[in-house]
């Protein structure tokens, strides 16, 4: 007989209780309890779940090396954060927030695919039929090899899988989707994770690249336990604001690729289009001759990127002054403005602080400090910077600027952009011949490259 044990799951972390708690001792969030049925079987032995092999141990050194093939889609943009194209037998997370176009992606992706002569089967399981076929027809994504598929009960799903054999698999989304045989709605935790586990042993042994559709909670991270990135091979962040056209795709685990690559997209009434030259985009509405406002050469993997940084000075009235910063760490934005304290004498201990990057791009590498320091003392003294310099290079504590990596790509992206002046580190300087028409101005400390910037 079985054995019917109730427990209580954490929709956050996945952390399990027998009894209901109002605070998650794993990751303390609040009211996140949800009560769950566990069917209890007893069998004989050691029922294991795990796949049986019959493969012994072998030499790392005797295990034939070689890439992963790859199925390159149409999308570069994507093909890029992949790490060059969707790898067969792979597990992909996709999240993002709601209306943020992720079910545009992927049918875009699936008719792609589509069009190679693939097999696609797309299953989804908040829309209906029609309804894919409505977005089908404003994206152009109509081909013969692309099955769609409303149904939500994983047994259904495993008949069309059996019958399809697809090469590539969506699931839109994972929290629809429910095994009868786990006692738990759709889309909690219990359920969420059986699921997932299942569809990973279907792209394993199938060989058969499947992408997962997660939605994410009020903070932005992916629902249910974090056991689900721990599982599939890849996590994806679709970003961007849906009041603007922009989109910014974003690996924050790859098993095949890197993760600091982006992909960049805007959004039309045909469906997403790719932005070849994302620095004009970032570009393109930044104002001329005003304080506060430089442009830095950013590297985003192997992808160099001009972005405007913005800063605002302001007197405060308040005892502690405010610092804010929009897309760069707010720990490096305390240590610039320290250095410029002590190094440089600027008194900002009685002035509002805030910086911004325009775009909405996340500046996470230590190139960007130079220009932050830059944009500052710009606002600071209320000295407009030159419109056509780029700046780039990091600060120590001393006030000196080191040197940074792949500097000779971000001079060329400065170039190809109509830029005149590149202020950067002399210890970059060594090793390549810099491109004509372009004036590289190298500093070795903060002072230099305020006197260089602001005159």
């Amino acid at each position: 007989m079985a054995k019917v044990k109730i427990k209580f799951a954490c929709t956050e972390c996945g952390n399990e209780s027998p009894k209901w708690l109002g605070k998650c001792p794993g990751c303390g969030s609040w009211n996140t309890m949800i009560e769950e049925k566990e069917t209890i079987v007893k069998t004989q032995g050691m029922g294991s779940p795990l796949i049986q092999t019959k493969e012994k141990p072998r030499s790392i050194i005797h295990i034939e090396s070689g890439q992963e093939p790859r199925i390159e889609t149409k999308l570069q943009e994507l093909n890029r954060v992949l790490g060059g194209g969707v790898v067969p037998g792979s597990l992909i997370l996709v999240g993002g927030d709601p209306g943020i176009g992720k079910s545009t992606l992927l049918l875009q992706t699936s008719h792609a695919l589509a069009s190679k002569s693939l097999t696609v089967l797309y299953i989804s399981g908040e829309e209906s039929v029609r309804q894919t076929r409505l977005r089908a027809d404003r994206l152009g994504a109509l081909t013969e090899s692309l099955y769609v598929l409303c149904e939500t009960n994983m047994e259904l799903i495993n008949e069309a899988i059996e019958s399809i054999r697809p090469d590539f698999l969506v699931i839109d989304s994972i929290q629809t989707v429910y095994d009868p045989n786990v006692p738990s709605a759709p889309g909690s935790v219990a359920q969420v994770r059986e699921c997932t586990a299942h569809f990973m042993r279907v792209a394993k042994i199938k060989g058969i690249a499947t992408v997962l559709v997660g939605h994410v909670t009020k903070e932005g991270a992916i629902a249910g336990p974090r056991l689900l990135e721990h599982m599939v091979d890849c996590v994806l962040y679709f970003e961007g604001e849906r009041h603007h056209s922009y989109r910014l795709l974003r690996a924050v685990k790859n098993r095949f690729g890197s993760t600091n690559e982006i992909g960049i997209f805007e959004m039309g009434e045909s469906g997403l289009r790719e932005v070849t030259n994302p620095s004009e985009l970032f570009l393109s509405e930044r104002p001329l001759g005003v304080s506060g406002s430089i442009v830095v050469a950013s590297m985003e993997g192997t992808r160099p990127v001009l972005v405007e940084l913005q800063a605002l000075v302001a007197t405060t009235n308040f005892p502690s002054p405010r610092r804010m910063s929009t897309g760069i760490d707010h720990n490096r934005m305390a240590l610039i403005i320290a250095v410029l304290e002590k190094r440089m004498g600027m008194f900002l201990q009685t002035q509002d602080a805030y910086l911004n990057v325009a775009g909405g791009v996340k500046l996470d590498e230590p190139a960007v400090d130079l220009a932050a320091a830059v944009s500052i003392a710009s606002s600071f003294r209320d000295a407009p910077t030159r419109p056509f310099d780029v700046v780039f290079g990091e600060i120590g504590l001393t006030g000196e600027v080191r040197a940074v990596s792949r500097a000779e790509q971000r001079v060329k992206e400065a170039q190809k952009l109509g830029f005149k002046r590149v202020i950067m580190p002399e210890k970059s300087l060594k090793g390549w011949n810099p491109p004509s028409g372009i004036d590289i101005i190298g500093v070795e400390t903060v002072s230099d490259a305020l006197q260089a910037a602001l005159g």
